[in-house]
C-alpha cells in the first residue's frame, strides 16, 4: 500500500527502520570496530575492550530496531551480514580474546599477501604489509613504512600487559610467530642498507622490541599450563552466530570424517585404475616449473571456455599467472609443494582465490556491506570453500581425462583438507593438543606428503587453534556450495548450467554461503535455523 508522508503506514514504516539506516549504521560500526590509539598503537588494553564491550550493546540494540523482514532479500542478506559482524566482535570480547591468549596476534610484519579477501585468523589493526612495497624504496614509501614500523615498539610493550591468558599451544606456537617477525625485520634491514636514517631507526626500534618480546614470552612460557580451544559450544555459537554456518561441532566432526574416508577411498580406487600407466613425471628444474606452469594455465583457461564452465574474464588469466609460484628443491617442498612438482592444476583450479580477490578490484558490488572485505574471516565458507570445492568439480568435469594420474593427486589434496580440518575440531575441543593434531594431520595426510619438520603443518594449526571454524572451513564450506548447487539445479531443470550458477554465486559476493543459499534460491531455512 502506498502512503503518504505522516500517515500511520509511514511513521510504522519509519520506526522499522529503511535500508539507508542500515548502511549509515554500517559506516558507524566500522569506525567504531576500530580500536583507539594509544602511544601510537591500537588500543587493546583491559579498561579499553571493557568500554567496547558495553558500547557494543548500544550498536546491536540499534541494530535490531530495524526490522527488515520486508525489505527485498539481497537487502535482508546485508542486515544479516552487519549482525555477523557485530556478534565476530562480541565472540572475540567475550570467549577467543586474541589480545589476551594469542601472543601471535601482535604480530605487524606481513611478507606476503594473503590469496583470501582478508588475513586469515586475528590481526591486529596495526599490520605491516610489506608485499605491498617494492624496492628499492622511493622516498615516499620510505617515509610511509618508517611511520609504519613505530607502532611495533609500543604494541608490543602494552602487549606485555594485556596478555595475561593461559592457553599454552597457543603461547608456544606465538613464539615461533613473534621470532618470524624478527627474521622478516632483519631481512628489511639488509634490503634497506641504502635508506635513510629514520627508516634504520625504525627497523632497528622494531627488531629490538621484537627481541625484548620474544624474551617475555619464552620467560612466561612455563606458567603458561591451559587449554587453547573455545570448547564445543562456543565453536557451534560462533559457527551460527558468526560464520552464518548451519553445522554444529558434531556435524562438521561427522563431514569431516566422511570426507577423509571418501578422499582415501577414491584415491585407492584412481590408483587402481590407473594402474600400468607411468607415474606423473615430478618437475625437477626452475625452467621446467615456469613451462609447465604457464602451460597449464593456459590449458585452464582454455577448458573454461571450451566447456562453459563459467564467464571468463579479461582479468582471470593474469590473475592466476602471477601466481604460477616457482621451483623448489625437493628437500624443501612442502605440502603444496609436492603437489604443485607433481600435477599444478590441481593446485591452479584452487586459485579461484585469486579470481575472488580480482573481482573484487574490478567488479565492485553495488552494496557497501559487501564491497571489501567482511570483518573476522566471516567469508571463510564461501572463499576457502569454492576454491577447495572447484579441485573436485573440475576433476568431475574433465580437467584430467587426457592425464589420469592427476586425478589422484586431487584425491590426495582433499584427504590432507579433511585430515587437517578434522584435527582442528578435536583441538577446538580441548581432546586434541596442538601437537596431537599435528600428528593426526601427518598421519592422515597419503603418501607421506604432509613433513612434520617444515614450516607449512605448524602454520596451518595453529592458524585453526587461532580462529576457530576455519580448519573446516575448506571442506564445509564445499559441502554447502555443493548443496546449493544440487537445490539450484534442481530449481532450474534444463535451464540450470555451471555457468548461470557460478555467475549467480559471483555476483552475490564473499559471504557465508548460508546467505548466498538464500539469495538463489529464496529459501532462508538456514538463517532461521540458526537464528533459534
Amino acid at each position: 500500500m502506498t502512503s503518504i508522508a505522516g500517515s500511520p503506514a509511514a511513521s510504522a514504516a519509519s520506526a522499522q527502520g529503511s535500508y539507508e539506516d542500515l548502511t549509515s549504521l554500517f559506516t558507524e560500526w566500522r569506525a567504531f570496530e576500530r580500536p583507539p590509539l594509544r602511544e601510537g598503537a591500537p588500543d587493546y588494553t583491559a579498561a579499553t575492550l571493557t568500554r567496547k564491550q558495553q558500547q557494543l550493546k548500544t550498536f546491536q540494540s540499534r541494530l535490531q530496531a530495524i526490522k527488515p523482514d520486508a525489505w527485498p532479500i539481497p537487502q535482508q542478506v546485508d542486515y544479516h551480514l552487519l549482525r555477523a559482524e557485530m556478534n565476530g566482535l562480541d565472540f572475540d570480547l567475550r570467549v577467543l580474546k586474541p589480545w589476551e591468549r594469542d601472543p601471535a596476534f601482535y604480530t605487524s610484519i606481513w611478507t606476503a599477501q594473503s590469496d583470501t579477501p582478508a588475513h586469515e585468523g586475528p590481526t591486529s589493526h596495526a599490520p605491516v604489509e610489506l608485499w605491498q612495497y617494492s624496492f628499492p624504496l622511493t622516498p615516499a614509501a620510505e617515509a610511509k613504512l618508517a611511520q609504519e614500523l613505530q607502532s611495533i615498539p609500543p604494541l608490543l610493550a602494552q602487549a606485555q600487559v594485556n596478555l595475561l591468558g593461559n592457553a599454552r599451544d597457543l603461547w608456544i606456537a606465538g613464539i615461533g610467530t613473534i621470532k618470524t617477525q624478527r627474521a622478516d625485520l632483519i631481512t628489511l634491514e639488509e634490503k634497506t642498507k641504502g635508506n635513510g636514517p629514520a627508516l634504520k631507526q625504525a627497523i632497528q626500534a622494531a627488531q629490538q622490541a621484537t627481541s625484548k618480546f620474544i624474551t617475555w614470552l619464552e620467560q612466561q612460557a612455563p606458567s603458561k599450563t591451559g587449554p587453547s580451544g573455545v570448547g564445543k559450544e562456543n565453536y557451534t555459537w560462533s559457527l551460527h552466530n558468526v560464520h552464518l554456518v548451519p553445522l554444529t561441532w558434531d556435524d562438521e566432526v561427522m563431514l569431516l570424517k566422511r570426507e577423509l574416508a571418501r578422499a582415501h577411498t577414491e584415491l585407492k580406487l584412481e590408483e587402481q585404475r590407473n594402474r600400468g600407466l607411468p607415474a606423473l613425471p615430478v618437475i625437477s628444474s626452475a625452467e621446467e616449473f615456469q613451462r609447465r606452469g604457464n602451460a597449464a594455465v593456459t590449458k585452464y583457461m582454455d577448458f573454461m571456455r571450451a566447456r562453459n564452465i563459467l564467464p571468463v574474464k579479461d582479468y582471470m588469466d593474469p590473475a592466476m599467472r602471477a601466481h604460477i609460484g616457482q621451483y623448489v628443491p625437493e628437500e624443501t617442498r612442502n605440502f603444496f609443494g609436492i603437489a604443485s612438482h607433481h600435477e599444478q592444476l590441481a593446485l591452479y583450479s584452487h586459485f579461484y582465490h585469486w579470481w575472488d580477490l580480482a573481482r573484487m578490484r574490478e567488479e565492485p558490488h553495488a552494496s557497501p556491506l559487501r564491497r571489501g572485505p567482511l570483518l573476522f574471516n566471516i567469508w571463510d565458507s564461501r572463499a576457502e570453500g569454492m576454491a577447495t570445492a572447484m579441485e573436485e568439480m573440475m576433476l568431475h568435469a574433465g580437467l584430467y581425462d587426457d592425464n589420469p594420474r592427476g586425478r589422484e593427486v586431487v584425491w590426495i589434496m582433499l584427504a590432507a583438507r579433511a585430515a587437517r580440518g578434522l584435527a582442528s575440531l578435536y583441538a577446538q575441543s580441548n581432546d586434541f593438543t596442538m601437537k596431537q593434531a599435528a600428528d593426526f594431520h601427518v598421519e592422515w595426510t597419503p603418501r607421506h606428503w604432509m613433513r612434520p619438520d617444515l614450516d607449512l603443518l605448524g602454520f596451518e594449526q595453529q592458524l585453526y587453534l587461532r580462529q576457530p571454524g576455519y580448519g573446516t572451513s575448506y571442506i564445509t564450506g564445499k559441502y554447502l556450495l555443493e548443496q546449493l548447487m544440487a537445490e539450484r539445479s534442481h530449481q532450474l531443470g534444463d535451464a540450470f548450467t555451471l555457468s548461470r550458477y557460478f555467475t549467480e554465486m559471483n555476483a552475490a559476493g564473499l559471504i557465508p554461503v548460508s546467505l548466498i543459499h538464500w539469495e538463489m534460491t529464496g529459501k532462508d531455512d538456514d538463517i532461521k535455523r540458526m537464528l533459534q
